[in-house]
């Protein structure tokens, strides 16, 4: 897997991950583990829904 995810990107991703884990504990709700997708995408620096459209955040494709 080519790296698609930058820096930035990864940051936004954990925030957003971990907000919606936390509403879904606030709200008791299963849609809270959503929430671990953007934390697994951020982790392993690779989103699947880049590659239809070709979109790469990721410093080292942009030289």
């Amino acid at each position: 897997m080519k790296c698609n995810v930058g820096n930035a990107d990864r940051m936004v991703r954990y925030v957003i991950g971990i907000c919606i884990i936390l509403l879904g504990f606030y709200f008791q709700s299963w849609w809270g583990a959503v929430g671990l997708v953007f934390i697994l995408t951020g982790t392993i620096r690779w989103c699947p829904a880049y590659i239809p459209f070709g979109f790469s955040s990721c410093e080292s494709d942009k030289k």
